[in-house]
C-alpha cells in the first residue's frame, strides 16, 4: 500500500475511526465504578516508581519480587496507617456525637462563655449578624455540626455493608499498581506509540504529566499529612477536645492553596483565649505560625522544587473545582488537568514562535 492510500481518509477509515472512538468510550464507561481506584494505581505507580527501580537495582533484575515488594511497602506505610486513622476516626466522631446528645458538649454555653468575653464592639458585630439569640445559635450551629458527626458515626453501625465495595477497589488498585510498575515502561512505549501526536508533543505531554502527578502527591499530600498529624498532636497535647478531627480538618484544608490549616487552628486559639484558657491558646497560636504554618514553607520547596510552575490562583481554582466534581480524587484530579491545559497552550505558543524544542 503507497503514500497515497495512507493519505487518502475513505468510508472505511472514517468507519474505523468511529469504531475505535465508540469503543473507547464504552471501555471509560466500564471503568467507571473503579475510577477512583484506577487513577490511584496509576498515581501510586509513577509515585513509588523510582523506589521499584532501586530495588530491581538491588535486585539484579529481579521486576516480580520488586514490584511485590514495592506493594508490601505501600501496604505498610500508605494503606494501614490510613485505615486504622479512618478506624479512629469514626469512634472519635461517635464518642462526641454521644457527648452532644447527652448535653456533655454544650454549644450554647460555650458560645455565651465567648460572647460574655468578647469587647463590646465584638459583640455588636455579633448583634448586627442576630447571634444574639443563644437558642438560635444552638439550632443553626449545634444541629450542623451534631449533623456532621452523626453522619460520620452512622458508618460505625454500616460499615460492612461498603465493605466489599472497598476492598473491592482496593484490590483492583493494588493490582493494578504492581503492573504498571512491573510493565510500566512496556505499556508506556505501547501507548505513546498509539497516540497520534508527533513524537516532540507526546513526549512532552506525558513528561509534564508525570511530573505532576509527582509534584502533587509530593508538595500537597506529604505537606497535608505532616500537618495534619503535628496539628493533631498538639491539639491533643493541649487536652482540646477531638483532636484526630481537628487534624483531619487541617490536613484536608491544607490541601487547599490559599486556605491552608490557619482556618481552625487560628479560630481553637482565639476562643481558646477568650474564654480563659490564656496559655492554651497562646501556646497554640505560636505552634500554628511557627510549626504547623513553618512545615508547609519548609517541606514543598524541598519535595517539589521547580517541578511545577503554576499560578497560584490556577491551583486554588483547579483544586476547589476539582474536588466539587470528582470528590477527594479532584485535588489530584484537578491540578493535573490544569497543568496539561497550561502545557498544551505552551507548546502551541512555541510552535507559532518557531521553538524548535517542545520538550
Amino acid at each position: 500500500m503507497g503514500d497515497r492510500d495512507f493519505r487518502k481518509i475513505g468510508i472505511e477509515d472514517a468507519g474505523f475511526l468511529v469504531l475505535v472512538l465508540l469503543v473507547t468510550l464504552a471501555f471509560v464507561w466500564l471503568s467507571l465504578p473503579f475510577f477512583g481506584a484506577i487513577l490511584w494505581g496509576v498515581v501510586t505507580a509513577i509515585v513509588f516508581a523510582p523506589v521499584y527501580r532501586w530495588l530491581v537495582f538491588r535486585l539484579r533484575g529481579h521486576r516480580n519480587t520488586s514490584a511485590g515488594l514495592t506493594i508490601l511497602l505501600i501496604l505498610a506505610v500508605v494503606i494501614v496507617p490510613a485505615i486504622l486513622v479512618a478506624v479512629s476516626l469514626v469512634q472519635e466522631a461517635a464518642t462526641l456525637y454521644a457527648k452532644f446528645q447527652s448535653g456533655q458538649i454544650n454549644l450554647a454555653a460555650m458560645f455565651a462563655d465567648l460572647r460574655h468575653a468578647l469587647p463590646g464592639w465584638a459583640r455588636r458585630v455579633l448583634d448586627y449578624w442576630g447571634l444574639r439569640d443563644f437558642n438560635g445559635v444552638q439550632r443553626a450551629v449545634g444541629g450542623f455540626i451534631s449533623a456532621g458527626l452523626q453522619n460520620i458515626a452512622a458508618q460505625a453501625l454500616v460499615v460492612g455493608q461498603g465493605a466489599l465495595s472497598f476492598f473491592a477497589s482496593l484490590s483492583v488498585m493494588l493490582y493494578l499498581t504492581y503492573f504498571l510498575l512491573r510493565d510500566g515502561k512496556t505499556l508506556g512505549r505501547q501507548i505513546k506509540s498509539a497516540v497520534p501526536l508527533r513524537p516532540s508533543l507526546r513526549d512532552a505531554l506525558v513528561e509534564h504529566f508525570v511530573v505532576v502527578v509527582r509534584a502533587t502527591m509530593k508538595g500537597t499530600v506529604v505537606v497535608a499529612i505532616v500537618q495534619g498529624l503535628v496539628g493533631g498532636i498538639i491539639f491533643g497535647l493541649l487536652g482540646v477536645e477531638g483532636a484526630l478531627l481537628w487534624g483531619l480538618l487541617m490536613g484536608f484544608f491544607s490541601l487547599v492553596p490559599a486556605v491552608g490549616t490557619a482556618i481552625v487552628w487560628i479560630p481553637v486559639s482565639l476562643y481558646l483565649l477568650v474564654t480563659g484558657s490564656v496559655w492554651q491558646g497562646v501556646v497554640l497560636a505560636g505552634c500554628g505560625v511557627f510549626i504547623i504554618g513553618m512545615i508547609d514553607n519548609i517541606l514543598r520547596p524541598i519535595l517539589v522544587g521547580q517541578d511545577t510552575r503554576m499560578p497560584d490562583f490556577v491551583v486554588l481554582i483547579a483544586t476547589l473545582a476539582g474536588i466539587e466534581l470528582f470528590g477527594l480524587n479532584g485535588f489530584i484530579v484537578g491540578p493535573v488537568i490544569a497543568a496539561l491545559f497550561i502545557a498544551v497552550w505552551k507548546i502551541v505558543a512555541e510552535q507559532r514562535a518557531g521553538v524548535p524544542d517542545l520538550t
